[in-house]
């Protein structure tokens, strides 16, 4: 258990944030949310779900955004600022969750940059600038050389870069957003001993994190945010697993009552088989089965392996070992182009990126994948194409003007509809759907979902990965929860809830 630091009754907390309301148009990101850090050399955790406000509140401390309404208090004393430095000026520095480096750069020149180097009449003392450096990472116990290239370093090792660059800047409270996501069990640990040694020096850290046995083992204070509002807060040893996240999902726990599509549960053959499969970087392997007619979905945190597993089966991102196997014949290593051959449609997260040509027209894009084996391609006028199209639109119910106008310029729900209604057209029987209505109204989003109902209702096998729980609740006949790179339980529908799988994305099995 994490032992706090206590400061004399008379002393105001070192930071306080109260009643903190924040709009965005007619969307209220905080509706009155607080947070008290009571001291310095405290490490005071942030938890809460997807849209709970807690990268506004973030937002708020560090300076990115101001306050609609509210007051923030740093020793007892109301300040407002205006922009991330003079956050800074008042000790606040926050490493955020993408990296921030320039790789290209030497740690020493990271850590400085922008700040402090020592300088002489002829310019930059490099010899002075990193020695500096080196007293820097060593109040950290980080045996980094000053003068190697950031881009060498481990991911942990470049997340130590961003502390003592913060620490260079006479931090006293120290914001880590989601510090871990893309670390390994060895590198989290390495960074844990780096937080503890901040709060030795009288550091306090505001520790966000989704995973609960990173709070447990961390923090020494908790503020559990959900709908904009603090839902619970207090010294950690007033919490439990099962208390945390009844604050976070509101229903202490209870189940959803769900009904299962028709034909959800009949025995099915398996349409897409996953064997001893590791992609590459990671440690740990997957098995999974997905029947004909079955939607399966996959929870799970930032960087527990949901993309980059489907990324593997489709054959995009390289694997290490294992076998897929599709109606039973083992593809091994896929390549898209054998994936797509086999009947697999990858609808991947980012639309804009990698599902569309925006350029290009409805008709070309939903007749991409159905003439990918064709050997020159084939003109999207093919009378094949001309029914293909139109059926696809008519069915997805796709809003264009024409099947000629450029993907561009529609709306976002459209433009999903187009992105997964290329593998309709290409009549693919094991879908791969990545966060499949990611940036979507709800109408859109309906209408996704009663696709994909229709097209598991034709024997169609669906696996979906989505960070939205309740989606996956609501449309799945089962879920598997990854946590770093593994499938660590398997949860029929109606045995589910936001609290079941939250507890498991969490790493509590």
């Amino acid at each position: 258990m994490a032992v706090h630091a206590q400061r004399p009754s008379s002393s105001p907390p070192l930071l306080e944030l109260r009643d903190a309301k924040k709009r965005f148009g007619g969307v209220r990101a905080l509706r009155g949310a607080n947070l008290t850090i009571s001291a310095p050399g405290v490490v005071h955790g942030l938890i809460g779900e997807n849209g709970s406000g807690k990268s506004t509140l973030l937002g708020i401390l560090s300076g990115q955004l101001s306050l609609n309404e509210g007051q923030l208090l740093i020793d007892g004393e109301p300040v407002s600022f205006r922009t991330p430095a003079g956050a800074l000026e008042r000790g606040i520095a926050m490493v955020s969750q993408e990296t921030a480096l320039a790789m290209h750069l030497t740690v020493a020149e990271n850590i400085f940059l922008g700040h402090r180097a020592v300088k002489r009449a002829s310019g930059i003392d490099w010899a002075a600038t990193e020695s500096r450096a080196a007293g820097v990472l060593e109040r950290l116990a980080l045996e980094i050389e000053p003068g190697r290239l950031a881009g060498e370093l481990a991911p942990d090792q470049q997340q130590m870069v961003e502390i003592a660059r913060a620490l260079s800047m006479d931090a006293r409270i120290l914001i880590l957003d989601e510090p871990t996501s893309s670390l390994t069990d060895d590198e989290v640990g390495s960074l844990f001993r780096a937080v503890r040694g901040v709060r030795a020096a009288g550091v306090s850290v505001v520790f966000v994190s989704h995973r609960l046995g990173e709070m447990f083992a961390i923090v020494d204070e908790l503020t559990v945010l959900r709908d904009g509002l603090t839902a619970a807060t207090g010294p950690i040893s007033d919490f439990d697993v099962d208390g945390v996240i009844d604050a976070m999902v509101g229903s202490s726990g209870a189940r959803r009552d769900l009904v299962a599509r028709d034909g959800a549960d009949r025995e099915r053959a398996p349409a897409l088989e996953v064997r001893g499969l590791r992609v590459a970087g990671a440690a740990a392997t997957v098995d999974l089965d997905v029947a004909d007619g079955e939607i399966v979905g996959i929870a799970g945190l930032v960087g527990a392996g949901r993309s980059e597993l489907l990324e593997a089966i489709f054959g995009v991102r390289a694997i290490e070992a294992g076998d897929v196997r599709i109606r039973g014949a083992s593809r091994g290593a896929p390549t898209p182009r054998e994936a797509i051959a086999a009947g697999v449609g990858y609808l991947p997260p980012d639309r804009k990126v990698q599902g569309l040509v925006l350029r290009r027209s409805v008709r070309e894009n939903i007749t991409m994948a159905m003439t990918s084996s064709a050997g020159r391609l084939r003109s999207p006028r093919d009378p094949a194409c001309d029914v293909a199209v139109a059926t696809v639109m008519e069915r997805m119910q796709i809003r264009a003007s024409s099947p000629d106008v450029a993907v561009a310029t529609l709306s976002g729900g459209n433009q999903q509809k187009v992105a997964l209604g290329k593998w309709i057209a290409a009549g693919s029987r094991v879908l791969l759907l990545d966060e499949p209505t990611r940036g979507v109204d709800v109408n859109s989003k309906a209408d996704i979902h009663e696709l994909l109902r229709a097209a598991a209702d034709d024997g169609v096998a669906l696996l979906v990965s989505s960070s939205d729980n309740p989606e996956l609740l609501e449309l799945c006949d089962r879920i598997l929860v990854m946590f770093r790179g593994s499938v660590v339980a398997s949860v029929a529908a109606a045995d589910a809830s936001e609290a079941v799988l939250g507890r498991y994305a969490g790493g509590h099995l």
